[in-house]
């Protein structure tokens, strides 16, 4: 089977199932008190979200233009036409759930997407595995992988203060 159409109906069906997802969890809890997120950011937020979109964004960004379409390396664009689709189905999906509806399954999100996005990069190094001449490019997956792995942890930790649960200060001493 073509690559290419593998991966535009595995993509496809991830994004149907995550988007059902959402609509679904949506509705029932259609009766929430609109969400907003919780204010100030924590200093270090700014520092971490632009790692992200420098080593999530741009580099992988340059990566697919230079060697996917310049170069004509197809498989290198195969792998991140697919991250890149889904990428911005993910911030698609953030901003109508936070921006638009004000709604708390924006929490939600990353949650589905970034798991799936760990799954697209592994699924590149298995594209690229042939491709020998393109080794560094594995290593970019491998760092990628390792940078979306953090960001996850990073999202489950702040949970608790994205819920807004309250903490009872304690005095260590």
């Amino acid at each position: 089977m073509n690559t290419n159409l593998y991966l535009f109906g595995e993509n496809l069906l991830f994004f149907l199932i995550a988007t059902a997802f959402f609509g679904a969890t949506g509705w029932v809890w259609r009766n929430a008190k609109p969400y907003s997120l919780p204010e100030p950011l924590p200093g270090w937020f700014k520092i971490w979200f632009g790692t992200v979109q420098l080593l999530g964004g741009l580099v992988p960004l340059l990566v697919m233009l230079l060697w996917g379409v310049i170069w004509g390396h197809t498989s290198v664009l195969t792998v991140f036409i697919w991250y890149f689709v889904i990428l911005a189905l993910q911030i698609l999906s953030e901003s109508l759930t936070l921006r638009w509806f004000h709604h708390v399954v924006w929490v939600m999100v990353p949650y589905l997407y970034v798991p799936y996005r760990l799954w697209q990069l592994y699924e590149g190094l298995t594209i690229l595995d042939s491709t020998s001449d393109l080794s560094w490019i594995r290593h970019l997956l491998i760092l990628e992988i390792i940078l979306w792995a953090g960001n996850y942890a990073l999202d489950l930790s702040q949970l608790p203060r994205l819920l807004r649960w309250e903490v009872k200060e304690t005095n260590l001493l």
